[in-house]
């Protein structure tokens, strides 16, 4: 069959033809992404439609709509959540989950912007992708937020009365804002929002401010369902190789199905006139630590996508390291613990912003003027050209790997075409090409380019703010507690019982089983839906100096280069140095050359050079441990020399010297983890509990966990009299760890490229010694632990030791997982208890535990995840349901990656020692799982034998309300 060409227009979709409904409006081939856009309009309702046709099985669709806040009570946000709690079609509680439970998306969402909501989905399989759309379709048309009114109440708020009368509000909405606005970062971001766009949308928090929520009505709340989720204000995103007519018919009949509901316009998406405010304050109960303050200047507007592109490219060149010249300025005047630049795009108006952390004595008043006169010094002067050079290779690299982490490529092109596709509908493909804004900004070195913008975006900017955020005792839970309190003082009981009347009525609604006649309207695959497991190319062992692993893939003119670099000769008091190493290494200056030349020369030359620790295990032992200090590089293949020079020259030539440049680093990377326990709380007691029962994680918790973060800190606090030693230990342990005989080495690429690497590299430079595995890694034991964050919610975690009851496969834990996860789990303690995430985990060695993310209790949760045994002892599913069960666990397994993160799975299973076939093994086992063997798992949750431990990361007063008896409770920050 000849291979399809999707940059080719054709000729059946010329502009003017008409395919169910819609009408071609524009073709234009997008060679960036070797496809074609083809844009069109909806005859009878005005939706927008655009398909990116292009070579890629991962399909994908998008509704999306313009949702410009008008205050900040969320009401986009709880429409979010709410309209996938049932529709007329599909008149189950909660179709989004049960689709996570048993469909074959690759990705299931919907994200709430400051302007937009958007409902993507993606899967290689046809009949699953459409089952995807006409579910969400159905619920962003027809939910059951119309006749359902207690959906709005779980989702966003609704007060709740215990028995002494005392009120408190709960909702998942309410709760995910009480943790994301703990985080100082979000808080700071949307008070500069506020002072840049004072009469626009973006002075709301679209989220939702936990103070605000609760003054959203009902009537209110479908009021905005029915202004914006019309198809006049939709955009309809089609990817990948489909049957365009077939999809766009789909579309076309839920369009012209759609209720009229006549409820008006909706809201405004106007420009921001130019604003130059005072500077001001925003307050914020949090660590004084966390003192911050953000400098803002608007841009233009997202129309024009080179000015953008430009300004990233600037903000790189400026601020992209420790070494550009911006950040360093900054840093040498000692104002803070750190730096940062961002560039603030997908919105009308996009805006760079400047944040200082860790403030000291007088920074608020210096930050701006510094900023300011650097600038124009820049700006006049020059801004140095490798700099800029190195800054839009570095862009050109990102554009052309297009590596979107976790979003399949149709989902991240999605997003990116609304960037301008929201403000003009001629515009829907502006931010997917890239190639002449490229070309552009080259021409542009040679012409002042990048000075003038500096000029106009900073020294002359008209349209700026600047912000700072004052840490505070008190703060929104003492001012809510408050409000509460004057809200029951003007209740009697005859109040109180009808709050607690409604909650029980709440409660019984969100316990009543969906009926089988409901949940039959759901589509549905069947285990023989699944086709074979997608071909997945073996590694192999080739010919090289040192140890190596090839993976040879098409990486579409990419090399990618894994040093793994054993840890085991070191000792266990020598791992928390390591990674001091893997946090330095990159960026500091070597023998050869200064941090800002290296900085500049890795830019130039490397799509990444990256440093980074981790360990592995043995799934049949938990007292093996392998930690590693993996070295990852990347380069287009016509750079591929600098992939053999420049990271030997850093683990062999670092210099460690400067102790004000790595007590910098250092601060930083401190700080990082404070804000990582604020907003990830849930992945850091995960990983907390783990180190109770594995060696593995106990090495991985000394380099990186909390156990890092507690030297780190200590380390700091003492710098003058621990410091003096430290530039030996670094540099001696660099001689233990980066050595021939300590290495294996993992090359993705075509196997000429790999040979070409081998005949430049030759052994890398790494002297030849003899290495002897030194590492004892000691005991830890099970225990319950609270680490106190500033945050008005919790995260909380239990794990459990092995269980000699345990027989079941991983497979079939595997399916198990996504029961209790998605459906005992998702009922128990997101949907009744409040928080915004929940999830159950059973690791390859045996460890079970469960997690819990933005959670208003901790008792209560507890309690649940004690009684998930007795849950999975009595399930009591259908076959249907098993069989969706399994259907999306093998999808999740077969999902496709990119081939640097094939290759890193490959890598990470061959030094987890995992035969040949193990992943295969684990799919035919999750194929034949049946419901006994779901059953029989419970007896491992119910081992009362098994250690238990527990760790939770919340604010103090979370933790001390709490009935754990904690062995220790710890202060982070």
């Amino acid at each position: 069959m000849a291979e399809k060409n999707f940059i080719e227009p054709r000729g059946e979709l010329a502009v003017g033809t008409a395919h169910a409904g819609f009408v071609v409006t524009s073709v234009e081939p997008i060679p960036e992404l070797s496809g074609c856009a083809y844009v069109m309009r909806h005859e009878a309702t005005g939706a927008r439609a655009l398909w990116l046709a292009c070579a890629d099985v991962n399909k994908a669709f998008a509704i999306s709509f313009k949702t410009p806040p008008a205050d900040d009570t969320g009401v986009f946000h709880i429409l979010e959540h709410s309209v996938l709690c049932g529709s007329d079609r599909y008149p189950v509680k909660e179709p989004f989950v049960n689709l996570l439970k048993t469909s074959m998306q690759t990705f299931l969402n919907a994200m709430t912007f400051p302007d937009k909501t958007m409902y993507p989905v993606a899967s290689t399989n046809t009949a699953d992708l459409e089952n995807l759309m006409g579910v969400y379709l159905d619920a962003v048309l027809h939910p059951a937020i119309w006749h359902r009114p207690r959906i709005f109440e779980q989702e966003g708020w609704h007060l709740e009365a215990d028995e002494d009368g005392a009120l408190s509000y709960n909702g998942v909405v309410l709760n995910e804002m009480k943790g994301a606005l703990s985080d100082p970062d979000d808080v700071l971001y949307q008070a500069l929002t506020r002072a840049l766009f004072p009469d626009t949308c973006y002075r709301h928090e679209s989220g939702g401010n936990p103070r605000a929520i609760p003054t959203l009505t009902y009537e209110a709340f479908l009021d905005n369902h029915a202004r914006h989720y019309a198809p006049s204000n939709a955009y309809v995103f089609l990817y990948g190789d489909l049957d365009v007519d077939r999809e766009l018919a789909l579309v076309d009949e839920a369009l012209r199905g759609a209720a009229e509901r006549g409820a008006g316009a909706p809201n405004p998406l106007a420009l921001q006139a130019p604003v130059h405010p005072e500077r001001t304050e925003v307050r914020m109960a949090t660590a004084p630590g966390n003192a911050e303050i953000g400098l803002s200047y608007v841009i233009g507007t997202a129309a024009d996508r080179t000015r953008v592109l430009a300004a990233d490219v600037l903000l790189d060149a400026l601020c992209g390291s420790n070494e550009s010249p911006l950040k360093r300025r900054v840093l040498d005047a000692g104002l803070a613990d750190d730096f940062s630049a961002m560039l603030v795009d997908g919105v009308l108006q996009p805006q760079v912003m400047f944040t200082l952390k860790g403030l000291r004595e007088g920074a608020g008043e210096r930050f701006r003027a510094l900023v300011e006169s650097t600038c124009a010094e820049l700006a006049e002067g020059g801004i140095p050209r490798d700099k800029l050079e190195a800054s839009l290779a570095q862009a050109e690299f990102n554009l052309r790997e297009g590596d979107w982490g976790g979003y399949p490529d149709g989902v991240a092109l999605a997003i990116q075409s609304m960037s301008s596709w929201l403000y003009d509908d001629g515009r829907p493909v502006d931010y997917l090409r890239y190639e002449d804004a490229l070309a552009e900004l080259k021409r542009g070195l040679d012409e002042g380019l990048f000075e003038r913008l500096l000029r106009e975006v900073v020294c002359e900017s008209a349209h700026c703010a600047e912000v700072e955020l004052v840490p505070v005792a008190g703060g929104d839970a003492d001012e809510e507690a408050a409000e509460l309190a004057r809200l029951r003082e003007g209740m009697d009981e005859k109040d109180l019982e009808a709050v607690r009347a409604e909650v029980d009525a709440l409660r019984a609604e969100q316990e009543a089983p969906d009926t089988p006649e409901a949940l039959a309207t759901l589509p549905v695959l069947r285990v023989s839906d699944i086709g074979p497991a997608p071909a997945e190319p073996a590694p192999v062992d080739a010919e090289a100096p040192l140890p190596c692993v090839g993976h040879e893939l098409d990486t579409h003119g990419i090399d990618y280069v894994y040093h793994y670099f054993d840890l085991r000769c070191l000792e266990f008091d020598d791992l928390p140095y390591a990674g001091l190493l893997s946090d330095l290494l990159g960026r500091l200056a070597t023998t050869r050359r200064s941090a800002s030349e290296l900085d500049t020369l890795v830019e130039t030359n490397l799509g990444g050079l990256d440093f980074f620790v981790e360990t592995y295990t043995r799934d049949d032992d938990l007292s093996f441990a392998a930690p590693t200090l993996v070295v990852g590089a990347s380069a287009l293949a016509e750079k591929a020399d600098a992939l053999c020079d420049l990271p030997h020259e850093v683990w062999g030539e670092t210099d460690f010297t400067d102790l004000a440049r790595v007590r910098d680093i250092l601060t930083q990377r401190r700080v990082a983890l404070e804000q990582y326990y604020v907003s990830s709380g849930h992945s850091a007691a995960l990983g907390r509990t783990s180190t109770y029962f594995s060696a593995a994680a106990r090495a991985s918790g000394a380099m990186g966990g909390v156990d890092y973060y507690l030297f780190l800190r200590e380390l700091l606090e003492h710098w003058d009299e621990r410091s003096g030693g430290l530039t030996g230990r670094l540099s001696s342990l660099c001689a233990r760890i980066f050595t021939a005989g300590n290495v294996t080495v993992s090359f993705t690429g075509p196997a000429s490229e790999r040979a070409r690497f081998w005949e430049r590299g030759g052994t890398l430079a790494l002297p030849a010694a003899d290495v002897a595995q030194r590492l004892v890694i000691p005991a830890r034991g099970a225990r319950r632990e609270a680490f106190v964050i500033p945050s008005d919610v919790a995260y909380v975690a239990q794990g459990f030791g092995p269980s000699a009851a345990d027989a079941g496969t991983v497979g079939a834990w595997q399916v198990a997982t996504r029961a209790l996860s998605f459906d005992y789990l998702w009922n128990e303690v997101r949907v009744k208890g409040g928080a915004y995430g929940v999830g159950f985990k059973r690791s390859t060695e045996g460890l079970r535990q469960f997690w819990s993310y933005r959670d208003p209790s901790v008792d209560a949760t507890l309690a649940r995840y004690d009684a998930a045994a007795a849950w999975l002892a009595d399930w009591d599913g259908t076959p249907a349901e098993l069989d969706g069960y399994i259907v999306a666990t093998v999808a999740s397994h077969d999902a496709p990656v990119k081939p640097r993160q094939l290759a890193r799975r490959q890598d990470v299973a061959r030094f987890c020692a995992r035969p040949a076939g193990w992943r295969d093994e684990v799919r035919a086992q999750e194929l034949s799982v049946t419901a006994d063997d779901v059953r029989a798992l419970a007896a491992a949750l119910a081992d009362e034998g098994a250690a238990r431990g527990v760790c939770v990361f919340g604010g103090r007063g979370a933790v001390e309300a709490c009935g754990v008896d904690f062995d220790s409770v710890t202060e982070l920050s």
